[in-house]
């Protein structure tokens, strides 16, 4: 089984602040390389530097380029999807800069400014109606159309606070289109989907993996003291490996017992690092890599 690693388990994200940090970019791939991981996902775009620095930082600590995230605002207006198709296309370069045909482009709904807003939501409450999940699977479509035309392929990435989160939306997303998935423990858990449920219903669409353990409990707490900001809570609902509420032993024994080939990507969301708390994450990031790698053995 091939173990990844993340910079959103060090707090690098697209809304992160990334002016101060605590390491370096070529810093952050000495860690991942030296907790044991066999490759990356990558950060913002540019992150890394240009495609060829990126792919020469990578290759020179024998890293494989996992995949990138890309978000895609799927209900919004068109001039919003312009610009992020537009934005898409240097994450691409990036891609495909590796001349990996394996490596992935991660699409993930951004919502708008009302489920941002108010990100609680009991199920099947304030979704996208018919017409709109047209729009948005057309959408989807463009995006698997450009990230093809640059020779990358795709898989989608439900998200909480977004309108693909729940079960029935990913099951909408599914029914309506020919995408492939990528499936979060951690998102899964927290919009109300079973992973287990998923992967042994959905193996065949699975093509990317990321596994993720959260504390439930963070997430009822901000919700019933009406802490919608996301920022106020969000950073501190992952937790290391079999601490929470996610079956993620139950879930690894299962992937490492079908014939599912892709990457296992270890993420652990958390706040940027900090000189404070860097060796406390790169402890959590080594100790989250043997955890995974001890329960994907073969058993006897």
């Amino acid at each position: 089984m091939k173990i990844g690693s993340a910079p959103v388990s060090f707090g690098i994200h697209g809304g992160a602040d990334l002016t101060q940090l605590v390491a370096s970019p070529d810093q952050l791939l000495d860690a991942i390389a030296s907790a044991g991981y066999q490759g990356s996902e990558l950060g913002p775009p540019g992150f890394f530097g240009s495609p060829t620095e990126t792919v020469s930082s990578f290759t020179n600590r024998g890293l494989e380029v996992i995949a990138a995230y890309v978000p895609l605002h799927l209900s919004q207006p068109n001039a919003v999807l312009a610009r992020d198709l537009e934005a898409m296309k240097r994450t691409l370069g990036e891609l495909a800069e590796t001349g990996n045909r394996e490596v992935l482009a991660v699409l993930a709904d951004e919502g708008d400014t009302d489920i941002i807003r108010h990100p609680f939501r009991a199920q099947g409450e304030r979704g996208l109606n018919p017409a709109q999940w047209n729009v948005a699977i057309d959408r989807l479509n463009q995006a698997d159309e450009t990230a093809r035309a640059a020779g990358v392929h795709t898989t989608f990435h439900p998200h909480f606070g977004t309108y693909v989160e729940q079960p029935g939306e990913i099951d909408t997303l599914l029914a309506l289109s020919d995408i492939n998935l990528c499936l979060d423990t951690g998102h899964f858990v927290l919009g109300g989907a079973d992973p287990v449920e998923y992967f042994v219903k959905w193996s065949h669409r699975i093509n990317h993996i990321h596994v993720k353990d959260v504390r439930l409990a963070v997430m009822y707490e901000a919700r019933d003291h009406g802490q919608e900001n996301l920022e106020s809570w969000f950073s501190n609902v992952s937790c290391p490996l079999g601490e929470g509420d996610v079956p993620v032993e139950q879930f690894i024994r299962l992937v490492a017992d079908s014939d599912y080939s892709g990457w296992i990507v270890v993420e652990q969301d958390g706040a940027p690092a900090t000189a404070a708390t860097w060796d406390s994450i790169l402890a959590d990031q080594r100790a989250n890599r043997d955890w995974v790698a001890e329960r994907s053995r073969p058993r006897p």
